[in-house]
């Protein structure tokens, strides 16, 4: 099966996710570089593997991430309770910023939280289309041993 409908397939399920069918996937994917992001805003979908994340960014109304260049990112960008749409700072605890960094012997495209112990590593399903997985430290990371994982869909140029 191509990355595309294996990816469209695993966003449609109601069941949760085994964890270990996104780790088999993730090195089929292409590591996005800093390029690949930056200019956009990207709306966010989460994959329902059990991580408690899962459940905070829905609770948050979690829309998705700015990137409007390396150093200005919007990790937390949440739908407000008049629609609009703002970057969550207080939960973020400040913004991030682009690097690229080695994950699993590959450079990719990643997302470094000003404040947090929490890097998103980047790789592409197609030129539209990002699968991240959350590392760092702490439980928001690490959730029974298992990384956070979500996806980003290219939105609006900014």
């Amino acid at each position: 099966m191509d990355v595309v409908r294996h990816v469209a397939d695993l966003r449609a399920r109601t069941e949760t996710i085994d964890p270990r069918e996104l780790d088999a996937l993730w090195p089929r994917l292409t590591p996005a570089r800093i390029d690949d992001l930056v200019g956009f805003r990207w709306k966010g979908f989460s994959f329902d593997t059990g991580h408690r994340t899962h459940g905070l960014l829905g609770a948050s109304r979690w829309y998705g991430k700015t990137f409007a260049s390396p150093t200005e990112v919007q990790p937390l960008v949440c739908r407000g309770e008049d629609g609009e749409l703002f970057s969550d700072k207080e939960t973020g605890r400040g913004e991030a910023s682009l690097w690229e960094i080695v994950f699993r012997g590959e450079v990719t495209a990643t997302m470094v939280y000003d404040g947090m112990p929490v890097f998103d590593h980047f790789k592409k399903v197609d030129d539209d289309t990002l699968i991240g997985v959350m590392n760092g430290k702490g439980k928001l990371v690490f959730d029974g041993g298992e990384h956070y994982w979500f996806g980003l869909e290219r939105d609006v140029a900014l």
